[in-house]
């Protein structure tokens, strides 16, 4: 298991369109993703749990990835949510 602490930079947070293609970007990977926010933890491979966070931009979360390719699902998951997009 593999995590770190990053800070949401895109403009939009992870709202609907972030959000999508964040979920989409980390579905290919066999790991289990997770976003950790305001105490609580949430599937970072489904729409609708990341959605629930409301994680909006300037918002410190952390995120952990378990599994085989862990290391490669956490580059890409950071590089999504510090996207100025």
């Amino acid at each position: 298991m593999v995590s770190k602490k990053v800070t949401v930079t895109n403009p939009e947070g992870l709202h609907m369109r972030p959000a999508g293609v964040f979920t989409k970007s980390v579905a290919v990977f066999d790991s289990d993703v997770t976003i950790k926010f305001n105490g609580k933890t949430y599937n970072g491979k489904s729409i609708m749990n990341v959605l629930a966070a409301c994680i909006k931009c300037g918002s410190e979360i952390e995120i952990e990835c378990s599994g085989s390719d862990e290391e490669a699902a956490l580059a890409k998951a950071i590089e999504l949510v510090q996207e100025a997009k």
